[in-house]
């Protein structure tokens, strides 16, 4: 496959092609969670054309304290832990402790910013996509994936513009359906490597994006 053909212009474009593979869920009882910050436009996008509400989903990783792009594990808003048991027990547990309750943190915070109060849309009953401009260890995403089983949904699908194979065969084990629009067969380490524009995205836009769907059931 060319190089060209594994590029998004931008998170909207990967949205819109993402929207495409999932067609089949417009009109349906569907909530799209979107990871902020980079999964709120991607996830804007299949939101609008499917025509059902978008959500967030709020999970903060837990780096390695020698390496903080390395992820230790997971925790989502509610305090739903996920993590790598044979790295955990190499680090000071009194440290992640610490690191944890950070993360917990921030991750209620960014609630508050971005959502301003309004309740989360639950779960039960419903088609749950979780949306990400990509993944790599997929350490976050399947906290969300956790978080978001909980709640009872009628399916849950995960929807991401690129993963690499075997991330992507470890949480295809645990939804009821993994879509990607590309998943490469050597992955070239940083999900901004398929992006043209992988600016980051502000606060300010994730706020813009939600208020544009504020009409919530």
């Amino acid at each position: 496959m060319h190089r060209e053909a594994l590029h998004f212009r931008d998170r909207i474009d990967a949205g819109q092609r993402l929207a495409a593979l999932l067609a089949k869920y417009r009109n349906q009882k569907a909530v799209v969670y979107a990871l902020p910050r980079g999964g709120v436009p991607v996830g804007k996008e299949i939101a609008a054309a499917l025509n059902c509400p978008l959500d967030l989903i709020i999970v903060r990783k837990i780096g390695h304290p020698l390496n903080p792009e390395y992820a230790l594990g997971a925790v989502a808003e509610d305090g739903f832990l996920v993590v790598n048991e044979a790295e955990l027990a190499k680090v000071d547990r009194q440290w992640f402790e610490a690191e944890k309750h950070k993360q917990l943190q921030e991750a209620r915070k960014r609630r508050d910013l971005y959502l301003q109060g309004q309740e989360p849309i639950a779960a039960t009953g419903r088609i749950a996509i979780l949306a990400d401009d990509g993944i790599a260890t997929g350490s976050t995403m399947l906290a969300a994936v956790k978080k978001i089983k909980q709640e009872k949904p009628t399916k849950v699908v995960v929807a991401v513009a690129v993963s690499p194979q075997d991330t992507a065969q470890r949480l295809a084990q645990e939804v009821d359906e993994f879509v990607a629009v590309f998943i490469p067969e050597i992955f070239w380490g940083a999900i901004s490597n398929y992006y043209d524009d992988f600016s980051q995205v502000s606060d300010e836009e994730v706020v813009h994006i939600l208020r544009q769907f504020s009409g919530r059931p």
